[in-house]
């Protein structure tokens, strides 16, 4: 799955809903390189689609996420919890 545009607050539930989907269907890499913003409910999102990955005992591989990301992660603590490739 790739994912095309801003990964904000007025995007988050549609792109949970859109990678939850992937993920059923058997998706094993979300792309980011996509994004072109990124706010907090981004690290949300990502935490949703690691933990539903886990549940279905799924191996994720989440590629190219921006900086943006990456830092609102570390911020918040939880960069260790997600699989940042």
């Amino acid at each position: 799955m790739r994912v095309i545009g801003p990964m904000v607050i007025t995007t988050a539930a549609a792109l949970k809903t859109a990678g939850e989907s992937a993920l059923s269907a058997g998706a094993s890499v979300i792309d980011l390189s996509g994004v072109t913003d990124a706010d907090s409910a981004a690290v949300a999102v990502l935490l949703a689609w690691t933990r539903g990955a886990q549940e279905r005992r799924q191996t994720l591989a989440i590629v190219e996420s921006p900086e943006s990301i990456r830092s609102l992660a570390t911020l918040y603590g939880v960069a260790e919890l997600l699989p940042l490739a």
